[in-house]
């Protein structure tokens, strides 16, 4: 006997996308459309392939079957597909250059960055960061308004001048003491 018990996994059709007529599809698939893209249902981060298939009338089961069959994706990659587009847009409009990742993400219906990132990068292959910055290289005109975090050698030069700083000043102190004292003190 092996000592791991490996099969080939056999591809299945599942039976359900079958069974739905393809006139139902047509029909299904344009209302889909229009629910999820027109109506932007897709920044809804509660938007569900449940409630999408409630308020169509039907069950998961068909809007899985439709959204595979048609669009050839599950329905949560259908849906970030149209957050990850609109994020594109976002990323490289001068009017939301100033925005934090997490802000385009809640922006376009992600729950979080960690997912936002991850769907972004299996989608487009670079973060939405990387897509941003490749994006302004190619139209430096359009600067980012915000300051940058200061980077670890930045910082410890900012400490290094604030004790330079602070040495001066406590020095002059004693130095101005010092001056005082004499200045005050009779002569003998």
């Amino acid at each position: 006997m092996a000592k791991y018990n490996i099969s080939e996994k056999k591809e299945k059709v599942a039976a359900y996308r079958t069974l739905v007529s393809p006139k139902l599809m047509d029909e299904m698939q344009e209302k889909i459309l229009n629910i999820i893209v027109m109506q932007k249902k897709y920044r809804d981060k509660d938007y569900s392939a449940k409630k999408l298939a409630e308020e169509l009338g039907t069950n998961t089961r068909y809007i899985s079957a439709i959204v595979n069959v048609r669009f050839h994706m599950n329905y949560t990659s259908f849906v970030n597909k149209y957050r990850i587009e609109e994020a594109m847009t976002i990323l490289v409009d001068k009017r939301y250059q100033d925005l934090r990742m997490e802000e385009v993400s809640d922006m376009v219906g992600f729950s979080n960055r960690q997912s936002f990132y991850a769907s972004f990068y299996r989608m487009i292959g670079i973060t939405p960061r990387e897509y941003r910055m490749m994006h302004l290289k190619q139209h430096p005109d359009m600067k980012v308004t915000k300051k940058a975090k200061p980077k670890a050698k930045d910082k410890a030069k900012t400490k290094a001048k604030a004790k330079t700083t602070a040495k001066a000043k406590t020095t002059a102190r004693t130095r101005s003491k010092a001056t005082t004292k004499t200045k005050t003190e009779p002569e003998a």
